[in-house]
């Protein structure tokens, strides 16, 4: 029996082609809630990102952002998180710092980039956000890096931190996190603390970054717009976002 879902935002809950929320989504959630469902967001976007996107409207249990780096709930309160390496993370500020390749760094409530170029306008455009403003290291921990490039420099990059891994979200974006984290990290964490097993939770993803998602939730679903290989990682691929995939797929599943 499905007690939890969760969901990836983009791409998953929120169309680009639209800019929207999905009407059939909307109206999913409300009926999941009403049968006592808990549900959470699994996102490689940060807190402040979300408070800017249409499904800001919807209401979850508790949000893992950056990948399962921090985990939040649902008034906001820091409930896990997962920084960088102390030593991988002065290596990332070099790089940052040398404005070579386009390199955002994340923080707990903070966000910026050391420059901007075509790729990074390419790849916000994609997802509908705005180019990040521009700013300077102060020092803070750091809980993601998200590097703009299309070319070998960034598995160059990832050689030089052992204690990261990467995901690509885009032809030109790659996130990197710690190898301690991501989505699954902070799924296992919401299972610990609502006292659930991962045979009672559904995930619906369609990026590289929920592959790992996908495969531990009992239920993985990819959405018709994901790559074959995360579909290759889903017990079940539904319709697009376009398509209203999360609402076919939780009537195949007779939860609605």
């Amino acid at each position: 029996m499905i007690k939890a879902i969760f969901f990836d935002i983009d791409g998953t809950l929120l169309s680009h082609t639209t800019g929207r929320v999905p009407e059939s989504t909307e109206f999913a959630i409300h009926q999941l809630r009403k049968k006592g469902i808990r549900l959470f967001v699994a996102t490689g976007r940060h807190k402040l990102e979300i408070e800017e996107l249409p499904v800001n409207k919807l209401s979850f249990e508790g949000y893992i952002t950056l990948n399962g780096q921090i985990y939040l709930n649902a008034y906001g309160k820091l409930m896990h998180s997962v920084p960088i390496k102390k030593a991988d993370m002065l290596k990332i500020v070099s790089i940052f710092e040398r404005k070579e390749i386009p390199v955002l760094l994340v923080e707990r409530n903070r966000m910026y980039i050391n420059f901007v170029n075509e790729s990074v306008c390419y790849a916000q455009e994609a997802i509908s956000t705005p180019v990040p403003e521009v700013g300077i290291y102060r020092g803070d921990q750091i809980y993601q890096c998200i590097v703009f490039d299309d070319g070998s420099r960034v598995n160059t990059l990832i050689k030089e931190l052992p204690t990261c891994k990467m995901s690509r979200w885009n032809p030109y974006g790659v996130d990197i996190i710690s190898k301690e984290g991501g989505k699954v990290a902070g799924i296992r964490y919401c299972l610990q603390h609502f006292h659930l097993a991962s045979s009672e939770i559904m995930a619906f993803g369609d990026g590289e970054n929920d592959r790992d998602m996908l495969h531990y939730a009992g239920v993985g679903i990819a959405m018709g717009n994901a790559d074959d290989i995360v579909k290759g990682s889903a017990d079940y691929v539904t319709e697009s976002v376009d398509r209203d995939g999360i609402y076919a797929a939780l009537q195949h599943y007779k939860m609605l």
